[in-house]
């Protein structure tokens, strides 16, 4: 690799790391490409040079957690016992969102996040569905349903809280898992 070419990786990821930081204080539609600029001391062209609009840092902001969620989605999906895909998705779903808790709540509070995604994933198999199918089952009842939303939007509004902030990582962890089960009816663990 070029140092040219390492010092444009370093600028992009200093840039997707401000943009998150700004995105999580003052939401994606609160923060302007000047902003971002500003905050890393850059021009506005220089934040042009790497992404033409926000949306393109929206989604690459959002791009390592979602590729990840994928990969929860196919491993559960090659799993034959019911219970292992279940367990997998909830486990897969919760390291995930306290691997990313700053994106978390920035994905969980934030319609332009949502737009942003709707438009990054169009051309692939609706990942929450996916996941929904995967912990319920392609013929659930709209109960089992409704508490699998429940169970993923609550893992993901509860892993980004700005309440639970202090809440160390292990112990977040370990209540979400322990909520999630509950909600999909999951025999508790010992």
């Amino acid at each position: 690799m070029t140092a040219m070419a390492a010092r444009d990786g370093d600028t992009r990821t200093r840039l997707l790391d401000t943009a998150l930081a700004l995105f999580t204080k003052h939401g994606v539609e609160g923060t302007s490409l000047q902003m971002i600029a500003d905050a890393l001391g850059v021009t506005k062209a220089a934040v042009y040079y790497h992404f033409k609009a926000k949306d393109e840092i929206t989604e690459a902001v959002a791009e390592p957690a979602l590729r990840r969620l994928g990969t929860i989605v196919r491993e559960a999906g090659a799993m034959r016992r019911r219970g292992a895909q279940i367990d997998h998705v909830l486990a897969g779903v919760v390291d995930l969102v306290i691997s990313h808790r700053a994106l978390a709540a920035v994905f969980s509070s934030d319609p332009g996040v949502a737009r942003a995604l709707e438009r990054s994933l169009h051309d692939e198999e609706n990942v929450k569905d996916c996941l929904t199918q995967l912990l319920v089952g392609p013929d659930a009842d709209p109960a089992a349903a409704v508490a699998a939303h429940v169970a993923l939007a609550g893992i993901a509004l509860a892993g980004g809280s700005p309440a639970l902030v202090d809440l160390p990582d292990e112990e977040l962890r370990q209540h979400l898992l322990e909520a999630g089960r509950r909600l999909l009816g999951r025999p508790r663990r010992r």
